[in-house]
């Protein structure tokens, strides 16, 4: 029977695992997927692909969509141009690295676009934060980040967060995991309440549904949208990598 699973460093809550069991469930799919929990990468993961009999795949999530890259034999597409990988693909005895995080991000915010939309602010920058710019930047969005170190001209202090920025910026994502379920009364130290009905508030936490940070963003009249949309279609991207050869 063929295994597929996810990669991170704290799994409890996981999407990945419910989606896929019920995928495969109700396609008659002979296949199971499981959670990975490594505290780290080496020498976990080298374990888990040598010792893992029948392993056809993998997702990978926080926090090592980037550190993964030196343990592939290969980077393909999205995941070459962002460098940040959240699927695995066997094949042929190489591990390589794909991106379906732009597809489904892609996808999951195409409805709600509008014109005023012309730049956007990512809170947070990692894996998915790179994955997010890429898609915005590939509409002709404008993107800067806030994080807590400003290490680069494009990315400002969460200090710098102020009425003028909030103004500016009418797309607003969140990519980190602040306000995940168990932890549902944290949130990014952003002045969400400034917000209004011209701004699109996206939050890539999917639990809860509706995290602190868009509920106060939905109070002030702003368009909010979760990250399920996003995962569902991240995941039959993957789903569809795993079952093709590479070109």
């Amino acid at each position: 029977m063929q295994q597929f699973g996810l990669i991170g460093k704290s799994l409890g809550h996981s999407f990945s695992k419910d989606y896929f069991t019920e995928k495969f469930q109700k396609e008659q799919i002979l296949a199971r997927y499981a959670n990975y929990e490594l505290p780290q990468l080496e020498p976990y993961f080298k374990d888990l692909v040598q010792h893992t009999p029948n392993l056809c795949g993998l997702n990978v999530t926080i926090p090592y969509k980037t550190e993964i890259i030196p343990l592939l034999d290969e980077l393909v597409g999205d995941a070459q141009k962002i460098g940040a990988v959240n699927t695995i693909q066997f094949s042929d005895g190489k591990l390589i690295g794909h991106n379906t995080d732009t597809y489904g991000f892609r996808q999951s915010i195409k409805p709600f676009l509008r014109n005023v939309h012309e730049r956007a602010l990512i809170l947070g920058t990692g894996g998915a934060a790179k994955a997010v710019a890429y898609v915005l930047e590939s509409l002709g969005i404008d993107v800067c980040f806030l994080s807590r170190e400003a290490s680069a001209p494009h990315i400002f202090n969460y200090n710098a967060a102020n009425e003028n920025m909030v103004s500016a910026f009418k797309l607003i994502v969140n990519t980190t995991p602040l306000g995940t379920f168990p932890n549902i009364s944290e949130q990014p130290p952003f002045p969400i309440h400034l917000v209004n009905d011209q701004h699109l508030i996206i939050d890539l936490i999917y639990n809860p549904s509706e995290t602190k940070f868009l509920k106060t963003a939905k109070e002030q009249g702003a368009d909010v949208l979760n990250g399920l949309s996003m995962l569902k279609h991240q995941a039959d991207k993957a789903w569809e990598i795993w079952n093709k050869p590479v070109l």
